[in-house]
């Protein structure tokens, strides 16, 4: 509290979910944290958790005069005099942004007891060629609460399992190279059959919870960084998945040749 001035009445995060287990840290700690949703075509805020009453489970309820409900594909839909009239001058996008008067956020959510609890962009969910549908921020989120994984990116779009690729924290991956007799210092130790064994042990551990089709049954290891010089992220710090896929095109084809043969 003293670092943060020692009169800190409310802090306040949003631009991307915000993990449970940080949030009960920073209200465990006594500082009050609270998050919120909106878009720049709501002006921006849809729905809030207030200090006093505060799930970190969900984004809060709706504000004054705010509509929400669920559309198709579980998408949250939402209405009301802060929604924009339209895009300038882009008829055609602001045709497909609306649907009955209602704005299409691209979130998929779930509604309850009042309170709106973001599921993953619509069209971020994983389908696998099974059929089964995956929100991969959950799963992210899941691996980096685990402080040895730096940077997650779930992947298995048409494939018949979920994989990811990590960035490891430097000395969690020089004690586990050298508890394999692995040099940590040669690139190829990342790649080796033992390493990413261990690794996906600990990640399988990590999201346990999640239903058996969900866990990550493989994994790329890396030590570099995604930046925002590199475009493998935003400014705003969220993955740029297209971006990803394309860095990661040649190992997650072995991945998935390799385990289907």
């Amino acid at each position: 509290m003293a670092q943060f001035g020692g009169r800190l009445r409310v802090a306040v995060s949003g631009g991307a979910a915000l993990s449970s287990a940080i949030s009960h840290c920073f209200l465990g700690l006594g500082i009050p944290i609270v998050q919120g949703y909106g878009m720049t075509e709501t002006a921006p805020v849809v729905a809030f958790n207030a200090p006093d009453d505060n799930n970190p489970a969900t984004v809060g309820r709706p504000v004054a005069e705010v509509e929400v409900k669920i559309g198709e594909n579980a998408e949250l839909l939402v209405r009301g005099p802060n929604v924009m009239r339209g895009y300038w001058k882009r008829d055609e996008d602001t045709a497909k942004a609306f649907i009955d008067g209602w704005l299409r956020t691209g979130d998929q959510a779930a509604i309850e007891s009042g309170r709106i609890r973001i599921l993953g962009r619509v069209k971020e969910i994983i389908v696998t060629s099974t059929g089964e549908k995956i929100a991969p921020v959950d799963l992210e989120l899941a691996i980096t609460n685990d402080s040895v994984f730096e940077q997650a990116y779930a992947f298995g779009e048409n494939h018949p399992f979920i994989a990811c690729a990590v960035v490891l924290n430097q000395g969690y991956w020089n004690e586990l190279a050298n508890s394999l007799d692995l040099n940590p210092n040669d690139a190829s130790s990342l790649q080796s059959a033992s390493a990413v064994e261990a690794v996906v042990r600990r990640i399988r551990g990590l999201t346990a919870t999640f239903p058996y089709y969900a866990q990550p049954k493989a994994a790329i290891l890396s030590l570099e960084p995604w930046t925002i010089e590199n475009t493998l992220i935003t400014p705003t710090l969220k993955l740029k998945r297209n971006n990803l896929a394309n860095y990661f095109a040649q190992s997650m084809q072995e991945i998935y040749s390799r385990k289907t043969n």
